[in-house]
């Protein structure tokens, strides 16, 4: 669904991202690890089509996304690490306004029908999202791409910030849209999350992706030290 063949970026003469290569199917969550600045928001937002590489490709089921950005989008969602939305709409208003956005019309049972799957509750839904915490946000943006049927998301940083309670319940969303299917690329500093939730992941510095590692027979600890020893290097 995702994939990144020899993707490379530089700014003003500075690597951001070099040769990466990799791939996300349908029904996987993989998780970028790293310091600031190894290339996981340079990657997304190539994906995205907000960057153009200087090598390589970026692909979205199967179309590269520099030769035809608004046709890779139509198939994805982006979760950043603050859903931006408008603080005067409620979240049942937010939800319908971008939901028309993508050329979709759902009646108010149905848009709260979607915040409900996200995690947000009926009365929660017709609050002003002024009042709404950071979690709350972060259940909004997980309905857009519910309302959007999107075939993969895009994640930045998206538990930074969040309380544990908070994070544990955008743990289980994010399983729940990995069993319907949907391929995820999650950028992140939690290597906690990253290890419950991730099928892999992927250890990245000075834009290379230095590893890769399947989640199912490695702890939290093995994975700490493993993402250590490679900072170490």
């Amino acid at each position: 669904m995702l994939v990144a063949e020899d993707l490379s970026k530089s700014y003003g003469g500075r690597v951001a991202l070099d040769r990466l290569c990799l791939e996300v199917q349908a029904g996987e969550v993989f998780c970028l690890l790293g310091a600031n600045g190894a290339g996981k928001s340079t990657t997304i937002n190539l994906f995205l089509g907000f960057l153009y590489p200087d090598a390589g490709r970026a692909l979205v089921a199967g179309r590269p996304v520099a030769a035809d950005p608004l046709a890779a989008r139509r198939q994805l969602a982006y979760i950043p690490e603050l859903v931006t939305l408008y603080p005067n709409f409620t979240g049942v208003e937010n939800l319908a306004y971008f939901s028309e956005l993508t050329g979709q019309h759902f009646d108010k049972t149905r848009v709260v029908s979607l915040l409900g799957e996200a995690g947000l509750s009926a009365d929660d839904a017709h609050r002003r999202v002024r009042e709404y915490s950071k979690g709350m946000r972060q259940k909004v943006g997980i309905a857009i791409a519910l309302a959007k049927q999107a075939k993969a998301i895009l994640m930045d940083e998206p538990t930074s910030g969040l309380d544990p309670q908070a994070s544990n319940e955008f743990a289980a969303l994010v399983g729940t849209l990995r069993d319907r299917g949907v391929a995820i690329l999650m950028a992140t500093h939690d290597l906690f999350r990253a290890r419950d939730v991730a099928s892999r992941v992927g250890i990245m510095k000075h834009g290379r992706l230095v590893a890769t590692l399947g989640t199912a027979d490695m702890s939290h600890l093995d994975l700490e030290q493993t993402y250590l020893d490679h900072m170490r290097d």
